[in-house]
């Protein structure tokens, strides 16, 4: 199916959706992280390399929330047709960012959880257990 919209008015359209706040995703941990009474964690963290969406300062874990779309979840992912070249590229170009944020925050001591989208929305226990262990491992180890 071709795409509805002119290439410039698809481009506006991609253009205006932002990496942060998603409903479906960031914000449902966000309220596990709340209604589990995990504190000490902030949000969109611009001042940490990579933008985790979540960060525990003190403990160096950062948490970051990938929609399946676009860092090209194999379960989940659906490149669109249209264009298909550049969507392609695009996802790739962001599983290797993915990569070196991930490696790079770790060469500086930070522990790195990364969720699928689909795993927050369909088991959100599981991720909340994960962040337990987690931050309960950092914390014994700086004993």
């Amino acid at each position: 199916m071709s795409d509805v919209f002119t290439r410039q008015k698809r481009s506006s359209i991609m253009a205006s959706n932002r990496g942060s706040g998603n409903r479906s995703t960031e914000l449902r941990l966000r309220v596990r992280l709340a209604s589990h009474k995990i504190s000490g964690w902030r949000i969109n963290a611009k001042d940490i390399y990579g933008k985790p969406d979540f960060v525990f300062d003190q403990q160096k874990v950062a948490i970051f929330v990938d929609g399946c779309f676009w860092h090209g979840c194999k379960a989940h992912r659906n490149i669109p047709t249209t264009n298909k070249k550049f969507w392609t590229e695009k996802i790739e170009g962001n599983k290797r960012r993915d990569k070196a944020v991930t490696r790079k925050l770790r060469k500086n001591g930070w522990t790195v959880i990364r969720f699928w989208e689909h795993e927050v929305r369909r088991k959100p226990q599981v991720c909340i257990e994960k962040i337990r262990r987690i931050l309960k491992d950092v914390y014994e180890s700086e004993d």
